[in-house]
């Protein structure tokens, strides 16, 4: 069945888009309630926008994200890693992917490559940065299929189990040739 990508109130569909969140990430109850003031709390940053993907009126996708700011929470952890990498410029004039998920039942279809692309194409920055889980993953693949690059490994943020990659990629996101 095709997903649609279309704009999501995330503020007033938090608890749906925490649902995929947790079930493609393995969150529990008390990781799901910590995120939730997380999300909604960004949803207050100027220039933050959501897109959801749905199946049959149902959520099984959603990503957000924002023009970056050295002040935010996520900047400060990774600018230590992006400066010794001498690639910290790239906290200016970005659109950081702040999160950016698909139900596990949904994934390998498409949705996740469109969310990313369509909310990048409205970005009026000239790039754009994420962060993701630093193993081999097939999200890391979807990134990298887009154009972005490692600019930062081995990040650590507090309380996450795993270190992660710092991602980055010129706008507009690389389109494979059709028929891929």
């Amino acid at each position: 069945m095709d997903h649609v990508i279309g704009p999501l109130d995330l503020s007033a569909h938090v608890d749906e888009a925490l649902a995929v969140q947790a079930a493609a990430f393995g969150l529990g109850p008390d990781e799901v309630a910590v995120r939730r003031q997380i999300v909604l709390r960004h949803m207050t940053h100027p220039g933050t926008r959501a897109l959801g993907a749905t199946v049959r009126g149902r959520l099984v996708g959603f990503v957000y994200g924002m023009p970056n700011d050295r002040t935010h929470w996520w900047s400060t952890v990774v600018e230590p890693y992006l400066r010794a990498q001498g690639t910290d410029d790239w906290l200016d004039d970005s659109f950081v992917i702040t999160e950016l998920h698909v139900h596990p039942a949904y994934q390998h279809r498409g949705a996740g490559r469109s969310l990313i692309t369509t909310i990048t194409d409205a970005a009026t920055e000239p790039r754009s940065i994420l962060s993701a889980i630093d193993t081999e993953s097939p999200a890391r693949g979807l990134y990298r299929s887009l154009g972005y690059q490692d600019l930062a490994r081995q990040v650590l943020f507090p309380s996450a189990p795993k270190p992660y990659a710092v991602m980055g990629a010129p706008l507009p996101l690389h389109r494979p040739p059709a028929g891929r």
